[in-house]
């Protein structure tokens, strides 16, 4: 992996000086990436979660629909910041001269948009024809992400305090 690595750090060197040309400060450089995936966790995920959930356990009909359309609408926007969050991350910490690959919140980040993205192919099968298993799979699978981006989030609280 360290090969890898280095060579991940070599392709992002060049885009990494271009921000650094632009003098941008510090603390934004080392604190923009978990500031604003903070937000993307916190407002998105959270709206994502509750909104699939009611859609799953509403009675009334029109409730129950508008909440899947919610979650629907919300979720493949959730990953995609997630995914770009993710690539900014790596940014940074090559920005930092930080070692990539290495620490359990990239583990964790990588470990999530995998889960993300099963869970969306779940979905877009169309729950393989609406199959009860695979609706309850996306749903606990869902759960279990929000779960995770919470581990996440700490370790990469840890990981920014330890630099």
């Amino acid at each position: 992996m360290t090969e890898f690595a280095t060579k991940l750090t070599e392709s992002l060197q060049p885009i990494s000086e271009q921000f650094k040309a632009l003098n941008v400060p510090e603390p934004i450089t080392h604190w923009g990436h978990p500031f604003f995936m903070a937000i993307v966790i916190l407002a998105m995920g959270s709206y994502v979660a509750i909104s699939g959930w009611r859609g799953r356990t509403a009675t009334e009909p029109e409730i129950a629909n508008k909440n899947k359309s919610d979650h629907r609408k919300v979720a493949p926007l959730m990953t995609t910041f997630l995914a770009a969050g993710y690539t900014g991350g790596l940014l940074s910490l090559v920005m930092q001269g930080e070692p990539l690959l290495e620490s359990p919140h990239f583990i964790t980040g990588s470990v999530v948009l995998v889960l993300l993205a099963i869970n969306g192919t779940i979905s877009l099968t169309g729950f393989g024809g609406n199959q009860p298993l695979l609706r309850n799979a996306h749903a606990y699978l869902g759960s279990a992400i929000v779960a995770l981006l919470v581990a996440h989030a700490l370790l990469g609280l840890k990981l920014g305090l330890s630099i």
